[in-house]
């Protein structure tokens, strides 16, 4: 393996990789959302896998075509199986509706969901000790994580993705990293059951 890519390497190792994404996508018919998440995994195996390249025995081109060849059968049999095991479907909250371009998880209602099936609609009193928790919480957090709260109280994270030149795996890692910021604050339940922050 060479010690340094070119610019020129990295950018073929890039192309091939989201080539490889869009072609995995378009054959498994997955969620738009996927894209991303695809391509960043394929680059990822690709990267990991790059000591094993040999410039005598071909471009950088050729052994990134195969590494991600073989990534992407990998993830194909993984996906399938999956979908064996649920009779065929991928159950997706991000997959849009039948004859919508709209996800599922941004056309359900919070009565829609599994505990008001059984009855346990939250309270107005539980509902006003979220509220205030939450109001507890977002005054002692930073500006940005407060901003962050503000955005996905008002837009879903695939709107948020949509509307600034935030990444999805930067967003996800950011929520991941104030959930036990919020927890230790005390909103626990409150994050997951209440969608407050």
């Amino acid at each position: 393996m060479p010690t340094r890519l070119s610019a020129a390497d990295v950018v073929t190792l890039i192309d091939e990789a989201n080539r490889a994404a869009r072609r995995l996508h378009r054959k498994l018919h997955l969620p738009p959302a996927d894209l991303e998440d695809l391509s960043q995994d394929l680059l990822l195996d690709l990267i990991c896998r790059l000591p094993g390249f040999d410039a005598r025995r071909g471009s950088v081109g050729a052994f990134a075509n195969i590494v991600l060849r073989n990534q992407s059968s990998r993830i194909a049999m993984r996906i399938q199986r999956q979908r064996r095991a649920q009779d065929g479907w991928m159950f997706s909250l991000d997959a849009p509706m039948a004859g919508s371009r709209e996800p599922l998880k941004n056309l359900l209602l919070e009565d829609d969901g599994l505990a008001s099936w059984y009855g346990q609609r939250p309270l107005d009193i539980d509902m006003q000790h979220a509220r205030l928790a939450t109001e507890c919480v977002l005054a002692r957090l930073s500006n940005g994580d407060r901003q962050l709260c503000r955005a996905l109280s008002q837009l879903t994270v695939s709107d948020l993705v949509a509307h600034s030149a935030v990444k999805r795996s930067t967003l996800h890692r950011r929520i991941s990293g104030l959930r036990p910021i919020l927890t230790a604050y005390g909103l626990g339940p409150c994050w997951d059951g209440f969608q407050t922050a």
